[in-house]
């Protein structure tokens, strides 16, 4: 394959299979693509896995970013041959009685994810969630820390620390909060009625706290209608206002998957693309549809700004990491495995006394 000079641009695209095919080859050298996510039907192994991010990343220079959905818990798209990762809402509920040791292995959750992915070739994943755990949201539910928006503050910031030891940005989900909304916004838009004082006063307050340290947001595809009638990711109000105006953040703003049934409202899919891209993200995800994220990139019009490559700047992984073999020469995440280990034990534990009660 012919490796071709050409800039970062704005689509996230995925991929079908375990390896590319020359029509991905031909999508993925297009100016406006900017990074790959991969899925479940991505991986079969952690060799086949190198190879195909070895296959991406040797396409274009500057390499594509490839990415992940790979949070923990029951969001970990690569299972066989990598560190189960916890639930965000088992730490939570850890927090309650034991605040250090939780913190800790949150910590280390965040460096052992972090570091297999990378040892893997994968430079990003879409992590941490922020949401508030309001025990409705079945599309959220165990993805979020806690109910405590401060609780959820604490334990995110611990895994972004454990992420960027390993050299690798983060990305706070879902903005300004999908906790509170009922509904799948996979299937249907889902509308959260509460004012913006209650929104800012809750969900918010990670977003506010962590300032800085989020090097990229993903907003909801969730209404809000007491504040604005489009869905958070094609809002200016939300985007542009509360985001970057009052809160002040300057980082890369994602767009959710555009191919979602929350998204369909705003019209078929370069009037999504169009509007996010309007609203502030600068960067939108189409997944599970080639032919709308080809459609997106025959006909999208988009300019490049400086403000653009220096937040891109900011996702890119830092430092050169080691193979696998390489990593389990590290004492730090050798520990950091065993914590998360011990405690995955003890949850199994519960679950087994639970069920023969």
């Amino acid at each position: 394959m012919e490796k071709v000079d050409r800039p970062l641009g704005p689509v996230v695209v995925d991929i079908a299979g375990t390896s590319l095919t020359d029509e991905e080859v031909k999508i993925l050298q297009n100016p406006m693509v900017g990074m790959v996510i991969l899925f479940t039907r991505n991986y079969e192994n952690r060799e086949q896995l190198h190879n195909l991010t070895h296959d991406i990343h040797s396409l274009r220079n500057p390499s594509l970013l490839i990415g992940v959905d790979h949070e923990g818990g029951r969001i970990q798209r690569f299972r066989e041959e990598f560190t189960k990762i916890p639930s965000a809402r088992s730490l939570g509920q850890l927090y309650d009685t034991d605040p250090q040791r939780a913190h800790n292995l949150t910590a280390a959750c965040g460096l052992v994810m972090a570091s297999e992915l990378r040892a893997c070739g994968v430079d990003f994943t879409f992590a941490p969630c922020l949401d508030l755990d309001y025990g409705q949201s079945a599309v959220i539910g165990n993805r979020a820390f806690h109910r405590n928006p401060r609780v959820v503050s604490i334990l995110a910031t611990a895994m972004v620390s454990g992420m960027a030891q390993a050299g690798m940005a983060c990305c706070g989900k879902h903005f300004p909060g999908h906790g509170y909304a009922t509904a799948d916004s996979h299937v249907e838009l889902p509308v959260d009625d509460r004012p913006l004082t209650d929104i800012r006063t809750n969900d918010e307050v990670p977003y506010a706290s962590m300032g800085t340290l989020l090097t990229s947001v993903m907003p909801a595809h969730v209404t809000y209608p007491q504040v604005s009638p489009a869905p958070a990711g094609f809002s200016k109000k939300w985007l542009q206002e509360e985001l970057r105006g009052r809160l002040g953040y300057n980082g890369l703003i994602f767009s959710d998957d555009l191919s979602m049934k929350g998204a369909s409202e705003v019209g078929e899919i370069t009037a999504r693309s169009d509007a996010a891209l309007a609203a502030g993200c600068d960067m939108i995800l189409i997944c599970n549809d080639p032919e709308s994220a080809k459609t997106v990139l025959e006909n999208q019009r988009w300019i490049r700004t400086k403000a653009f490559d220096e937040r891109v700047a900011r996702i890119q992984p830092r430092g050169k990491f080691p193979s696998w073999d390489g990593l389990k020469l590290s004492q730090n995440y050798l520990a950091c495995v065993k914590q998360i280990e011990a405690f995955n034990a003890e949850i199994a534990e519960k679950a087994d006394k639970t069920a023969t009660l």
